[in-house]
């Protein structure tokens, strides 16, 4: 059974930092494509950024230069670092890889800004 495991959000004021974990398991964790996605209150869930297999990322725009994605396969973990974060990023955030043309989703996680 695959799962996806978010952790480490939480309250943090506007500038500060926070990194979010997301654990992997039942798949070859090393082969996949992961992505971030957050959804905030009455809002669709928005794409944030992915990394591929060999360490390639893209991010959405407004997160781009801020968020910073990256994985430790030896922990089958993937890894949000978020610096310089605004009100706008509150969202609940979620990690995602597809699998065999199954999509799966972690449960999420919080993240609050406050300014």
């Amino acid at each position: 059974q695959i799962q996806l495991v978010e952790s480490g959000g939480g309250l943090v004021q506007a500038g500060g930092s926070l990194r979010l974990s997301c654990v992997v398991s039942g798949t070859n964790f090393n082969v996949l494509t992961l992505s971030w996605y957050r959804q905030a209150p009455g809002k669709r869930r928005e794409f944030v950024g992915y990394i591929f297999s060999d360490g390639e990322t893209d991010y959405e725009g407004t997160v781009k230069g801020r968020f910073t994605i990256s994985r430790d396969n030896a922990k089958n973990t993937v890894y949000l670092q978020m610096t310089t974060l605004k009100p706008e990023d509150t969202a609940v955030y979620y990690c995602n890889s597809v699998v065999l043309g199954s999509n799966y989703w972690g449960q999420g996680t919080q993240v609050t800004v406050s300014s």
